[in-house]
């Protein structure tokens, strides 16, 4: 990593900012000729593309039998089991903490106002199988889902191991297919024979399943366009190993991962600098992500630091109590020397799918509100037509809408 003086990366902090979720134009061709062909030829594409990306087996099943998940449950260790159930419990209550809620208000004589809460049909919830099991990912996508109601839930992962299965099984997925890619995005999106289509698909991927998920996007909704992890750093007291630990971890998911830090602080930065050598030695992905994507930044003061951090908009971001307030854009945001952003990963209860790329800056992460429609609600009773009425016809002459003023002056007249 190397140490900067803010005032003076002017340049490279605009580059950051702009940096874009991921750059989909290198594999779009490819990715729009493998939706086109699941979408066209259904299972007969879906085979084609996974035996050959997702080392599916002539003959054998997409879906993956309720046998088999139950055997992987059954087949982990009680360690394993006992983190799942916690992560799980934790995972829910903050789902139930964050579900809106169905209300009607009285909002002048005659005019009741509300809004009600109806979870989605169907969602598909994408778990990558690549470079690391992740059944946290299918944890984050499944349980907020339940918490809203969602009817039918659809989990894909390529490849899926062990543990990704157990997590399912223990959550009580009952259509779990093992397709990954494009080709299960496409799948997702538009239905074959052996999937039926869902009205939404959530969690993250690799640049193929974010470029499928671009180009479905007006067919099949999608949570976010996800690139690969970032995570930021603002301090000026911290303890520069647990400042350190916290960059290495986000770096090791992937080459491309962008870590920065931000302090007032040049022996605190110089310190982080040498924690972070050590502790990634024996790691070549993170090594490589923070030799190439990690920053340390010497801000003047904090308030340089704070606004040069929120420009960036990261995926995490780690601050001293005394900043909170002071972030305007994160996905999420680790609050002092204790609270790892591992925790947010895996235990502590708010979703590990975090916009990046800069997309923070108008949304959270993945939640329970992903998987609800708000729908509003109203009722007009004769006695509300003499509040609204004029308004209504006098906005519609202006734009020139008569049917829309008639509408309501009808409504007045035979009241």
């Amino acid at each position: 990593m190397r140490v900067l003086r803010l005032e003076r990366s002017a340049g490279l902090l605009a580059e950051l900012a702009a940096r874009g979720a991921t750059n989909t134009s290198r594999v779009e061709s490819v990715v729009r000729k493998i939706v086109a062909d699941v979408r066209k030829n259904g299972d007969a594409g879906l085979r084609r593309y996974a035996s050959k990306l997702d080392s599916l087996e002539k003959g054998e099943p997409l879906r993956v039998s309720a046998a088999d998940l139950k055997a992987a449950w059954d087949a982990s260790g009680a360690e394993f089991k006992q983190a799942i159930r916690a992560a799980s419990k934790n995972i829910e209550r903050f789902s139930q903490w964050q579900m809106p809620k169905s209300w009607t208000r009285r909002a002048g004589d005659g005019i009741q106002l509300g809004q009600l809460i109806r979870p989605l049909d169907s969602v598909g919830c994408y778990v990558p199988g690549g470079r690391y099991p992740l059944p946290s990912t299918v944890l984050m996508t499944v349980v907020p889902a339940r918490v809203a109601g969602v009817e039918r839930i659809v989990v894909v992962s390529p490849k899926p191991a062990r543990e990704t299965l157990a997590a399912a099984h223990f959550l009580g997925v009952d259509e779990f297919y093992r397709i990954g890619g494009a080709q299960a995005v496409a799948a997702l999106a538009y239905g074959t024979e052996s999937v039926e289509r869902v009205t939404k698909i959530v969690g993250p991927g690799n640049v193929y399943v974010t470029t499928a998920k671009k180009l479905v996007a007006f067919d099949c909704a999608i949570d976010m366009l996800a690139g690969p992890t970032e995570a930021v750093v603002v301090s000026d007291r911290g303890n520069p190993r647990f400042i350190a630990a916290d960059l290495v971890a986000q770096a090791e998911h992937d080459p491309q991962a962008m870590v920065a830090f931000f302090t007032t602080s040049s022996p605190l930065a110089k310190a982080v600098k040498k924690e972070v050598a050590a502790l990634s030695a024996d790691n070549a992905i993170a090594r490589e992500a923070l030799a190439e994507r990690g920053h340390i930044f010497v801000a003047r003061d904090l308030a340089q630091a704070m606004e040069a951090a929120n420009q960036f908009a990261s995926e995490h971001i780690t601050v001293d109590e005394n900043l909170l307030d002071a972030v305007t854009s994160a996905g999420s945001i680790f609050v002092g020397d204790y609270s790892a952003q591992s925790f947010g990963d895996y235990a502590s209860g708010p979703n590990h799918v975090l916009p990046t790329g800069g997309l923070a800056r108008v949304r959270g992460g993945l939640s329970v509100l992903d998987y609800v429609k708000v729908i509003t609600v109203q009722q007009i009773a004769r006695s509300g037509l003499r509040e609204l009425t004029p308004i209504a016809e006098t906005l519609a002459a202006a734009e020139g809408l008569v049917a829309h003023g008639r509408s309501v002056a009808i409504r007045r007249r035979n009241a």
